[in-house]
């Protein structure tokens, strides 16, 4: 994909893809029958809906970005280099009856379900017109089976607990889905989520975003031992993918899903990838001191996208087709970043801060509203 020096991490803007690399992104998912076979089973189509959504995922961070730059907003909470961890995991869900409740930085789930790139842009300006009339930059839509980010890190496990035990109490073919960092697996909310959760047989997936830094505390500074083997403890089957590879982590999470939807959950995906900024864009700097530089390059080298862009074109995807998707997709987001835009100047008044009549408009519709 083009690459933008004024946005992108600088190991990406002369990004080129390692031979090596792009052999193990192949043979990540070849050395795996299980994961293989359901590899074989996407089509061209699928692999290249996959692509869009990667590519979205990544442009919509860049719009915020250069929003931050020229001053529209003061910051924004960004995935650059974690897309495949969103992307694959909720291409493996049903996205007209399955649940997610994403953190800030899973936003391609918000698009992936439904919700318009306009709505997520204009989520950040506060808007009257955007997803929470305003009122936070958090948004959701329970109607496309969305969970509004949560500020607190480790509460959405209890939450999708609680979804997931209500699916199974109405008899709906429901999977809830979130993700965890791996500095929220040190919260009680966390513990006790995926407790209840495996105690109960519930079915519910919890995939946890391995990006190695709680804020600005690298991971083996914040926990002891392996999160490759922490959900053992609770009982609970797991699998570890790369979350650099979209395909190893659609592939794990559609036998976790499966596994959900025969009354064998709960399931974790254990993702290992890499945080290529900051917390948000304003300690980008204290980032780039939290890591040795090393660090960086050898993650940069990992670039979800551009690694899946070369696994493509060695599949037999033609350049010119990439680029005619990332075309398409570009303009997409532009259109959507200024359509945001339009509607900036329609800033809530004080008194619309209340939730009273919230419900309205479809922004609070119940779940039970959704179709199975």
């Amino acid at each position: 994909m083009k690459r933008y020096p004024a946005f992108d991490p600088p190991e990406y803007v002369d990004w080129a893809p390692d031979s090596a690399l792009v052999r193990s992104f192949a043979e990540r998912i070849n050395g795996d029958p299980d994961r293989s076979r359901i590899v074989e089973q996407l089509s061209q189509d699928d692999l290249l809906a996959m692509y869009r959504n990667l590519l979205r995922t990544r442009l919509h961070d860049i719009g915020l970005k250069r929003w931050v730059h020229t001053g529209i907003i003061s910051k924004a909470w960004l995935g650059t280099g974690e897309e495949a961890v969103t992307v694959g995991s909720v291409s493996a869900l049903a996205p007209d009856k399955d649940v997610v409740s994403p953190m800030i930085r899973n936003a391609g789930a918000l698009h992936m379900m439904g919700m318009p790139l306009a709505d997520m842009f204009r989520g950040y300006l506060s808007t009257t017109d955007s997803p929470s009339r305003g009122r936070d930059l958090h948004i959701g839509d329970l109607s496309n089976g969305i969970i509004q980010p949560i500020s607190h890190m480790g509460t959405s496990v209890t939450i999708v607990a609680g979804v997931a035990l209500a699916a199974v109490n109405r008899g709906e073919d429901r999977v809830a889905l979130t993700w965890v960092g791996d500095g929220a697996t040190k919260t009680a909310a966390c513990h006790e989520g995926m407790n209840f959760a495996a105690v109960q047989n519930l079915p519910v997936i919890f995939v946890i975003q391995n990006n190695r830094v709680a804020l600005g505390t690298p991971v083996e500074r914040h926990g002891a031992g392996d999160l490759h083997d922490w959900p053992a403890m609770y009982g609970i089957e797991h699998w570890i993918c790369d979350g650099n590879n979209v395909l190893d982590v659609y592939a794990a999470t559609r036998i976790a899903a499966h596994r959900c939807r025969t009354g064998l959950g709960p399931a974790v995906i254990v993702a290992d990838t890499f945080r290529m900024g900051g917390h948000a864009t304003h300690d980008e700097r204290e980032a780039r001191d939290t890591f040795a530089p090393e660090l960086f390059a050898e993650w940069g080298r990992r670039d979800p996208i551009g690694l899946f862009e070369a696994y493509l074109e060695e599949q037999g995807v033609g350049t010119e087709t990439l680029r005619t998707v990332e075309a398409e997709v570009a303009d997409e987001v532009e259109r959507a970043a200024e359509e945001a835009l339009a509607s900036r100047d329609r800033i809530p008044a004080p008194e619309q801060a209340l939730y009273e009549g919230f419900s309205e408009g479809g922004v609070l519709i119940g779940l039970e509203n959704r179709p199975i």
